[in-house]
């Protein structure tokens, strides 16, 4: 599955934004999909992730709360919706997709070009 992530962009501490991952190729409905993120220099970390039928999602606990993980297979798209963001959470936003997981941790085969996150102070 080749995925296409977007919506980053710059805002303000408190504001939100909405980051669309697009996939095409393999039956994107049958796969598990998850969010990540990177800040250049440290190692890149899990944000969200949703089995293939988009229920019960898991978060970071730096997201949870704040972070809302979707899905529509109709559209072949994940989003994560991000309210409330802070400084913090500037990074390259990456969306990923799994046939199978044993932990939203590792294991994922395919990935996303990034998208940029820039939250102002």
């Amino acid at each position: 599955v080749q995925l296409q992530a977007s919506g980053g962009g710059l805002v303000q501490a408190g504001g939100s934004l909405r980051l669309v991952c697009a996939a095409s190729g393999r039956a994107f409905s049958t796969l598990a999909a998850g969010w990540f993120r990177q800040v250049p220099g440290k190692d890149r970390e899990f944000v969200a992730g949703a089995n293939n039928l988009g229920t019960t999602p898991a978060y970071a606990a730096s997201a949870r709360d704040r972070f809302t993980i979707s899905r529509d297979n109709a559209e072949n798209a994940v989003y994560l919706q991000m309210d409330s963001l802070k400084p913090e959470d500037t990074a390259i936003y990456y969306c990923a997709a799994a046939r199978s997981l044993r932990t939203w941790y590792n294991g994922w085969d395919s990935w996303g070009r990034g998208t940029l996150v820039t939250v102002s102070s």
